[in-house]
């Protein structure tokens, strides 16, 4: 039998900010939402761009957290997109039973997009960089 235990470090360092992550975008979805703006194209860009980032960086933790288990950077980056739709449709639906709160595919759409996005940086455009954004990314263990 295959030992599935997670060691301790792995599950702090990589594994909880992920899990942590999931949870802030979750209680965002349980709270009525205001304006962010009185000028209606403004309130849209914030909230969308929120969207966006919430995004990338719940593929940037669960990328991470993957490849410390010792999967291949294609196969992490993959599996991040593919777990941030499911994810994405169930925020939505969670939306559903909020009070002043409806489900939008436009933000599903959205949500995807920044999930895409991201994991193609990581696996594609990241690797190729050099000097202080590459620094920066070895310090997120990233590259």
């Amino acid at each position: 039998m295959e030992n599935t235990y997670i060691p301790k470090k792995l599950f702090l360092y990589y594994w909880l900010p992920f899990v942590l992550w999931a949870a802030v975008i979750f209680l965002f979805s349980a709270s009525p939402t205001g304006r962010a703006s009185e000028i209606h194209w403004k309130d849209f860009i914030i909230k969308k761009t929120a969207h966006l980032i919430e995004y990338s960086t719940f593929t940037v933790l669960l990328f991470r957290a993957l490849i410390k288990s010792s999967v291949n950077k294609k196969k992490a980056a993959i599996i991040s997109v593919i777990i941030a739709m499911i994810y994405a449709f169930s925020d939505e639906f969670h939306q559903s039973f909020t009070p002043g709160r409806e489900p939008k595919l436009r933000d599903v759409l959205i949500d995807i997009s920044g999930s895409i996005l991201t994991a193609l940086f990581i696996y594609r455009i990241a690797p190729k960089l050099s000097g202080k954004p590459k620094y920066l990314l070895k310090k997120l263990e990233l590259v």
